[in-house]
């Protein structure tokens, strides 16, 4: 028998049900279970239970935050490596470096950190979510429009091989687990145990901009929106927002703009609609704190719900989108569910880091149902499963952290990267000891 630091369970052992289920953030829950479940302590524990499962002939799955709404680390005949554990985080004043373990909280446990240090990373925006999923995935953080993927801040990873082997990876060392890692997600055949980030100067202040239009409004404003989102400069993040506001009864159509270091001046397009004199509420150019921004998705991704979510990248005119996206922001099939349409137009004006997150527009659009028992969850399937069919036409691929390859599969790399994806995959785990993605990308 193997001995690890972390607790162990295999099937039928007590405890086991609740160390293989109760981290995943989704309470629609799948019914695959692993064969054993492991909470590594450190990373020794990682490389052990990686040995363990080839001896037992697992395949080995990994859980950093457990906020996959997929929840991708369910598993059949598997070792579930449960990083809860790894939490750890440590700034370097020398360099602005900071070490960060899968399981720190980007927006609980990450920010205060660096906030103390006047430093900034660009987390996820449901405070909850896990740092390693979120890089794996490539990571759309706070100004991901200005900034770029926050994966592209990986100075260097801690990785556990699917051979056992516990290795440094960057750009100069073991460079194409590197590669592979940065956009693969949940496809990684291997074990993050420490991130190393680069940090930025923290803002000095966020300015943010909100107009609330009903939903009769939503074509025009759709349409003026893909056109005015490309004069908002790269310090801005946008996004409009499909949403039923407690107290309404009908959704609304929300164009949400925050700005970086940008004040009142960045968010001036804001107020060229056409129908900006009819919006229900507006909010221009007022001061604003990320904690006041954190509550409100910690509100508007409750815990001990039923989520279904799906997503794409863009492309097409206004007058293909528009009819497309309508009912995504007007018929909504609970009172929780949202829909965002961001836009990444400074994104693609520069030329990115060569990794496996490989797939992007300057438009992408997102769709969480959000239900509150399994009644729901007929309806939710079905409007979202409608709305994605409208929308799969434009679709130049989708982003892996939203997304559900087992009902909807949809492109995840492009050609060229998928394909150096599995090249670099059969060097470094000839035998498939990480199982990939549940459901097949469309490549």
């Amino acid at each position: 028998m193997t001995a690890f630091t972390g607790p162990f369970w295999r099937s039928g052992d007590t405890g086991f049900a609740d160390a293989a289920t109760s981290r995943v953030f989704n309470h629609r829950r799948p019914s695959r279970r692993p064969a054993a479940v492991l909470q590594a302590a450190h990373a020794a524990d990682v490389a052990a239970g990686v040995k363990l499962a080839a001896a037992e002939d697992w395949k080995v799955a990994v859980r950093s935050g457990g906020h996959s709404w997929a929840a991708w680390s369910l598993r059949e005949d598997t070792l579930l490596i449960d990083l809860a554990l790894f939490t750890g985080m440590s700034y370097n004043f020398a360099n602005g470096i900071v070490a960060v373990g899968p399981a720190v909280r980007g927006g609980l446990d990450l920010d205060p950190c660096l906030t103390e240090h006047d430093r900034f990373f660009s987390v996820g925006h449901s405070p909850t979510v896990g740092m390693g999923g979120f890089l794996l995935q490539g990571g759309i953080g706070w100004n991901c429009r200005g900034w770029g993927w926050s994966a592209e801040s990986i100075e260097s990873m801690d990785v556990v091989t699917a051979a056992g082997e516990l290795v440094r990876c960057s750009e100069t060392e073991n460079a194409d687990l590197f590669w592979a890692a940065r956009g693969s997600g949940p496809g990684f055949f291997g074990v993050v145990t420490e991130f190393r980030l680069r940090t930025r100067p923290r803002f000095r202040e966020l300015t943010r901009s909100v107009y609330v239009y009903p939903g009769e409004l939503a074509a025009e404003v759709l349409t003026w929106y893909l056109t005015a989102r490309k004069d908002l400069p790269s310090s801005v993040e946008l996004a409009a927002v499909g949403c039923t506001p407690p107290g309404l009864s009908a959704p609304v159509l929300v164009i949400d703009a925050l700005s970086f270091d940008g004040g009142p001046a960045s968010l001036a397009a804001l107020g060229t609609c056409p129908v900006a004199g009819k919006a229900l509420e507006t909010t221009v150019g007022r001061p604003v704190g990320l904690a006041a921004l954190h509550a409100e998705q910690l509100r508007a991704n409750p815990d001990h719900h039923r989520y279904f979510a799906d997503n794409a990248f863009l492309s097409g005119s206004a007058s293909e989108l528009v009819p497309a996206l309508l009912p995504a922001f007007t018929d909504l099939p609970t009172p929780k569910t949202f829909t965002v349409l961001g836009d990444f137009t400074p994104l693609l004006s520069r030329r990115p880091p060569d990794m496996a997150l490989s797939v992007q527009t300057d438009l992408y659009f997102a769709a969480y149902t959000i239900g509150e028992s399994p009644g729901h969850d007929a309806a939710c399937r079905s409007w979202l499963d409608g709305i994605m069919s409208r929308v799969t036409p434009h679709s130049a691929g989708c982003y892996l952290g939203d997304s559900d390859l087992t009902v909807r599969p949809d492109r995840i790399m492009s050609d060229a990267a998928w394909s150096r994806f599995q090249r670099i995959r059969t060097v470094h785990d000839p035998e498939g000891r990480f199982p990939g993605y549940l459901g097949t990308p469309a490549q």
